[in-house]
């Protein structure tokens, strides 16, 4: 009872307060919003205001993270993203699921852990429990149902494994600072 009540007052003022404003000018309301309901969220971060966060308490963001329009997080585990991360337009973060076993389809929560330095790209789709290593790519349209290695360059439907970042040239981008 108390969740529900909790998920609807946050459903209520998303509506009401930062779903009406043009995108630039919600940020920031909306990132002390999100911070007010529990969400942990670094600095200098670029929250969409149709971005839709459905339980803030279950995530955790760092520095620098762009969570872009459209983006669904329907976190019912806990969702990590991880500093200098972008998740583009369009992408539905899963971290819940349904027990097809079970005649009350049971639900099964599993939390998604999303790496520093990381781009998914437009319109994917993350499952419950997967992870996604420092600095991977996915590819725009992807459903990723399994963890993705650091530095790996993924997609498809299920996204794999095609090729990976230059390691060195990575780490040598890191060390300046020049990522996002």
């Amino acid at each position: 009872m108390k969740y529900k009540l909790y998920k609807t007052l946050w459903m209520i003022v998303w509506h009401a307060l930062v779903r009406p404003f043009p995108r630039a000018s919600a940020s920031k309301f909306e990132t002390i919003l999100l911070r007010l309901f529990g969400a942990k969220i670094g600095k200098k971060c670029n929250i969409y205001s149709s971005a839709k966060i459905l339980i803030p308490y279950n995530l955790v963001i760092g520095d620098n993270v762009t969570l872009a329009d459209r983006l669904l997080i329907q976190n019912t585990a806990m969702v990590e993203i991880k500093t200098n991360s972008i998740i583009s337009q369009g992408t539905y973060i899963c971290a819940g699921t349904h027990n097809i076993y079970s005649t009350k389809f049971d639900t099964i929560r599993k939390p998604i852990r999303i790496g520093e330095n990381v781009w998914v790209a437009a319109e994917c789709f993350i499952a419950p429990g997967v992870t996604i290593g420092e600095g991977a790519i996915i590819q725009a349209g992807s459903v990723v149902v399994n963890d993705i290695p650091k530095y790996a360059i993924a997609g498809g439907h299920p996204a794999k494994v095609f090729s990976s970042r230059d390691k060195d040239h990575y780490e040598k981008l890191k060390k300046e600072g020049k990522f996002h």
